[in-house]
């Protein structure tokens, strides 16, 4: 990209109904980072955004559990969520709440623009009521048997064996997943978003997508032959209210979580904006000027959440901006881009098993941080993480990951590196002549840089990853057979080429791993005598103003991230003092993984 491109970082907002574990990171959280730090360094305006999901009934029924309300609920998880996420260093221009009262406006706002447009309407259909409680059932709290090809665990609102979107009414044998009761089936009124109305736009759409994973384009492609209205209000009494004279004050109906979760990246990148002092700036990331690689919107999300960003959230931004088979005209927001690309990950499961909150098959965020250097998980889970596939993580992998490829590579590079030359020279050394050795060398981690950020770039962060630590194995083995700490006495000048060699190739290795591992990186920017912000961290800030559920406060993360990391090779410094570093990765007990065990056995 040679001029600077407006890039989209749009995350999936975690669920605010407890703390995240690390297979949602491994979705959402890291590979999100790594792409925005990358396009930051690369010179590319990036806006990232996002934040947690808290409405909807699975609130209500967690909040109940806990003898709470679900707006305290969804304070308290917000906040732990947040601090979770900044302490795994996760970049983000903004990370708010749905509760806000911008987002509240927001979702108002989409409503009534497809409203008007003709692509949403109400009619009177069968809803789910829990018999004990009389309570809405969501579709998703709904289990049975899928009528399409009779996979028994079917969801009501889509079957995870054939992919098919469903309604709770068709499912054989219906059951309640919160207690299992068979649920009652009672005619209310509700509004519906027209997804039949967008087939034919969304499938020219998504077959022009031909950059995007081959796995979400085409499970996408096999879902637009069951398109079929979709309900976006439900009988619930805590959720964004519908904005129309007759249903605004009804205190029983309230516009359904999917529907304004997704419209949380608008809301999102305008909030950022009003922050920011130029409540106009969201219009760069959301609005064509005329070029069409002006803007670029890419969305990151586990596998099970595709349904909702390759077709119902693009229906409801080709309908607010009267794109679909009815036509129309663009909100007073205007018109709205659609995604560029949609990046899934696969599941993460954990020593064979599923990752199960109810069953303690977990490892949260939280609790996995408190015990291990966030750069270690963030290694791992793009390293061995589920991108392109169900990828089971277990405890002997992961130390050993950190102990054989982290520590005993990276690590072991430059801690012998800038150890050996603070010790018999003190400074960075000037190179003398190059050998082909020595070229060779260079010229590889120079090239890595464009090897790299095109892999990057199309979302192949495992083979980026891989192609930096095949860089630092090279320059092992080098420093192996050149063996400067033999030349102090027989050829000093070029053991000063040798280490100066060594050196150009960890500072660019530093610079190339800095958006997969950035607490590292910033760690041999100062032990190579760098000052300063090298790898920027967010901030967690109080927003002192209420929240339209009621909150008298909330935090956000945001950060500035302007620092001196290009995408680049630089000339090192010569002449730049050095001391003898401290490790910059914590070596693992082999312990640690019967220890991890016990400790979920117990559990």
């Amino acid at each position: 990209m040679s001029e600077p491109v407006n890039i989209l970082t749009a995350v999936a907002w975690p669920y605010a109904n407890g703390p995240r574990h690390i297979g949602h990171v491994a979705g959402f959280g890291v590979p999100s980072d790594v792409f925005s730090r990358y396009h930051r360094m690369a010179g590319n305006n990036v806006l990232m955004v996002s934040g947690t999901d808290e409405h909807g009934t699975p609130i209500q029924v967690q909040a109940e559990r806990e003898g709470v309300s679900p707006r305290e609920l969804a304070d308290r998880n917000s906040l732990v969520i947040a601090k979770d996420l900044q302490q795994l260093g996760l970049s983000y221009d903004l990370f708010t709440r749905t509760t806000t009262r911008n987002h509240y406006a927001v979702t108002q706002a989409l409503f009534l623009g497809l409203l008007d447009n003709g692509y949403i309407f109400a009619r009177t259909d069968l809803g789910a009521i829990s018999p004990s409680t009389g309570r809405t059932l969501p579709d998703r709290y709904i289990e049975g048997t899928c009528p399409i090809c009779g996979y028994p665990s079917a969801r009501g609102d889509q079957c995870d064996n054939c992919g098919n979107q469903l309604d709770p009414a068709d499912l054989i044998n219906p059951r309640s997943r919160i207690n299992g009761e068979t649920p009652k089936f009672v005619d209310t009124e509700q509004f519906f978003l027209d997804l039949p109305a967008f087939a034919d736009v969304i499938s020219q759409w998504l077959r022009g997508q031909s950059h995007w994973r081959p796995n979400v384009q085409k499970f996408a492609l096999n879902l637009l032959d069951d398109l079929k209205p979709r309900a976006i209000t439900r009988d619930l009494d805590w959720g964004i209210p519908v904005p129309l004279d007759g249903w605004r004050d009804r205190e029983d109906k309230r516009i359904y979580v999917w529907f304004d979760a997704v419209i949380g990246y608008l809301s999102a990148s305008i909030e950022w904006a009003a922050r920011s002092g130029d409540p106009e700036a969201w219009r760069a990331w959301w609005q064509d000027t005329g070029d069409g690689d002006a803007a670029r919107q890419y969305y990151f999300m586990g596998k099970d959440n595709i349904v909702f960003h390759a077709e119902i959230w693009p229906a409801m931004l080709f309908g607010y901006s009267g794109i679909g088979s009815k036509g129309g005209k663009p909100g007073d927001l205007g018109a709205l881009n659609r995604p560029f690309d949609v990046v899934s990950s696969e599941f993460l499961t954990m020593e064979g098993k599923k990752f199960s909150s109810s069953r303690n098959v977990v490892i949260y965020v939280g609790d996995m941080l408190s015990r291990y250097d966030a750069d270690a998980l963030r290694y791992y889970l793009t390293s061995a993480g589920p991108e392109s596939q169900d990828t089971d993580f277990t405890w002997a992998e992961f130390v050993r990951r950190n102990n054989d490829e982290l520590v005993a590579g990276w690590g072991n590079l430059v801690n012998r590196t800038i150890s050996m030359t603070a010790k018999n020279l003190g400074s960075i050394p000037a190179a003398g002549e190059l050998t082909e050795a020595d070229r060779t060398l260079l010229a590889s981690s120079s090239a890595a840089f464009g090897t790299v950020g095109e892999l990057i770039e199309r979302n192949r962060q495992k083979a980026a990853l891989g192609e930096v630590m095949k860089l630092v194995g090279e320059a092992n083995k080098y420093l192996s057979d050149t063996a400067p700490w033999k030349l102090k006495n027989a050829d000093p000048d070029r053991m000063a080429s040798v280490l100066h060699t060594t050196l150009q190739v960890v500072d660019d290795v530093k610079t190339l791993i800095t958006p997969f591992l950035p607490t590292t990186s910033q760690k041999v920017h100062e032990a190579l005598g760098g000052t300063g912000s090298w790898a920027a961290m967010p901030d967690l800030v109080q927003v002192d103003e209420p929240t339209a559920a009621g909150s008298p406060s909330y935090s956000v993360l945001t950060g500035d991230y302007r620092t001196e990391a290009r995408w680049a090779s630089r000339p090192i410094e010569v002449g730049r003092p050095l001391a003898a570093p401290t490790p910059i990765i914590a070596k693992l007990d082999p312990s640690v993984v019967d220890e991890e065990l016990d400790r979920l056995a117990e559990s």
